[in-house]
């Protein structure tokens, strides 16, 4: 994801998540796999162990859907399939790939099949080091940025499956490396609104590498997790005040109240400022308006990409005049970073938003959770 739309882009019981049995349609199908809290994608599967992965949300306001069907490659000489119905048809377990966006990492570490990897864009922004290592030793290949994907490395490494990250359905690259019978799967981790469905597309890498019971198991335990900490912060007996973001130019960006952020500090029994408005991304205001609603905020959190109070009051005077700012209670994800300096929150807090949660817990209420030790989330210095 390159920096610009990092800066722009910036509970519920659990269920029993086995395979539902749904009576045969015309399409084969036979079984839904129940996908809780992501609202971006469905996976079904059919007798034939034909896996359909649809993805109904691949950017904001898409009002185009793509359907694979993904067959195990012992079966693909033996199933005849109708291309027409589907945008690509993949062979599993899948040996080689090339993802797009660093928040792709963390679900294949996760699955044990980073190895897997053959080429990413712009690796200088990966923060795993299992990853980073791999790269150094030359198995992962620098593939330009996301914007320019170097279409003709991609066609050298043929690799099995591109997985594309897109704001929108024109791509030029992706569209060359499909003309060359590469199939191109684009993910939409990026367009969910609440931390859990981020976190739950972890389920849709699963099924490329046969690694559905895997998938499961951390999801599960990161649900339990996130749940458990949301419990422990309403035992909290003050409701503190929040505001986030920062400059950029004369714009102050911030999370809308419907975004993912905004759900991180209400989970956290929080009082974010802006949780009334309807925006799932980012809001963009004048610091005035930002300064009347927010100068006696307790807290200040994520403010971009400042990592001291010495940095912010550099870029502006106006900080200076928040409570926050003035109290010492400003915390940020931008200290945590990887060997080539890509911020370790961009890549893994869409897979770990029980750890973000607990962060944000541990400042707010941090009589909650004592033993905590600070994973994302850091005090400015």
């Amino acid at each position: 994801m390159s920096t610009k739309i990092r800066f722009l882009v910036l509970l519920v019981c659990l269920v029993n998540c086995k395979d539902v049995p749904k009576s045969n349609g015309s399409n084969g199908i036979d079984r839904i796999v129940p996908i809780q809290y992501a609202k971006g994608f469905t996976v079904e599967k059919s007798a034939s162990d034909i896996t359909v992965i649809k993805i109904t949300s691949p950017w904001p306001n898409a009002e185009t859907e793509y359907t694979y069907a993904l067959v195990p490659k012992e079966k693909l000489p033996t199933i005849t399939l109708d291309n027409n119905g589907y945008d690509a048809i993949i062979g599993t377990p899948v040996e080689s790939i090339v993802v797009t966006s660093t928040t792709h990492i963390p679900a294949l570490e996760s699955l044990g099949v980073l190895d897997k990897l053959i080429g990413f864009p712009d690796t200088q922004y990966i923060s795993s080091k299992s990853a980073g290592r791999l790269i150094d030793e030359g198995k992962i290949k620098e593939l330009g940025s996301n914007e320019t994907l170097n279409t003709e490395m991609v066609l050298a490494l043929q690799p099995e499956l591109v997985i594309g990250f897109s704001i929108n359905a024109r791509n030029k690259s992706y569209e060359n490396i499909q003309q060359s019978n590469i199939p191109v799967v684009f993910n939409g981790d990026w367009t969910e609104k609440s931390p859990l469905g981020k976190a739950e597309w972890i389920k849709f890498f699963a099924p490329f590498f046969h690694k559905e019971t895997v998938a499961e198991q951390i999801f599960t335990k990161i649900v339990n997790d996130y749940t458990e900490a949301v419990e422990i912060a309403k035992k909290a007996e003050t409701t503190p005040t929040v505001i986030s973001g920062a400059m950029y130019k004369d714009v102050w960006y911030l999370p809308g109240g419907e975004s993912w952020a905004a759900q991180f500090i209400e989970d956290a029994n929080a009082n974010y400022l802006w949780s009334n408005t309807l925006e799932t991304g980012s809001l963009s205001l004048s610091w005035e308006s930002v300064l009347e609603k927010g100068q006696n905020a307790d807290f200040w959190i994520a403010p971009a990409q400042f990592t001291s109070y010495r940095e912010l009051e550099k870029a502006s005077g106006h900080y200076m005049q928040f409570n926050a700012f003035k109290n010492r209670k400003v915390y940020t994800f931008s200290k945590a970073k990887g060997e080539t300096g890509g911020l370790l929150y961009y890549e893994l807090a869409p897979q770990r938003p029980d750890l973000v949660l607990k962060d944000i817990i541990h400042i707010f209420h941090p009589n909650l959770l004592e033993e905590h030790k600070p994973f994302f989330f850091t005090p400015l210095e």
